[in-house]
């Protein structure tokens, strides 16, 4: 597929061939959703913890004898029907939700998002991004600018705030990273750390020239 090329602010230089081997595969919906639920899987933290029994202070002496005082006979204040007791079935920090997902299925899980943006015309490649110091205000004038300029004829000439985008770099810019973490929905990571939650999250995908060589050498 071959798609327009431009400079960071929003000039066309010419145009480039996205390989067919990532941006050119059938949109397949329930592997894409495997993998998305994989990975959040994954990424999903064990903080919940309900103490049993076991675990709660106090018990250790029965509170009364078994028989002749007309209560109900008991052996711990620590039983869950006890206030203060333990937790029956309650959330433990021992689950574990991790699944296994090959690495053949995210890749293609990947080619299939990145091929159904293309098709979309919601990927843009720009021949390079950069910016002299680290400000927010200055990376996010130039990606608003960058995409008002080319997006423009698509939203029939009106110009709206900055929606959700991933910028994709072949290195990393230190400079970009920093500017850009202070600005909700704009996200800047190297060509390598490139994952479907990412790409299918982002409303806009922007890559520099260099990352999609980088792409194709490293996912292919």
């Amino acid at each position: 597929m071959k798609v327009d090329t431009y400079n960071q602010t929003g000039e066309k230089t010419g145009e480039i061939w996205l390989p067919k081997e990532v941006f050119g595969k059938k949109t397949n919906p329930d592997l894409i959703h495997q993998a998305v639920v994989g990975f959040q899987a994954n990424q999903r933290q064990v903080i919940a913890h309900a103490k049993n029994r076991g675990e709660v202070s106090g018990g250790g002496k029965k509170p009364w004898r078994q028989k002749g005082t007309g209560r109900a006979r008991h052996g711990s204040n620590r039983s869950p029907i006890w206030i203060g007791g333990g937790v029956t079935f309650g959330p433990t920090k021992d689950r574990n939700f991790k699944r296994i997902v090959p690495e053949k299925i995210k890749r293609a899980a990947l080619f299939s998002v990145l091929s159904d943006r293309a098709k979309n015309r919601e990927i843009l490649v720009v021949d390079s991004l950069t910016i002299e110091q680290p400000k927010t205000k200055t990376i996010y004038k130039t990606i608003t600018d960058f995409i008002n300029k080319v997006c423009l004829e698509r939203k029939k000439g009106k110009k709206r705030a900055l929606e959700s985008v991933l910028v994709v770099l072949g290195e990393k810019d230190d400079n970009l990273v920093r500017a850009a973490r202070n600005i909700p929905g704009v996200k800047v990571i190297e060509a390598r750390n490139l994952n479907i939650l990412d790409a299918i999250s982002a409303k806009r995908l922007i890559f520099s020239q260099d990352s999609i060589k980088t792409i194709k050498e490293l996912f292919v």
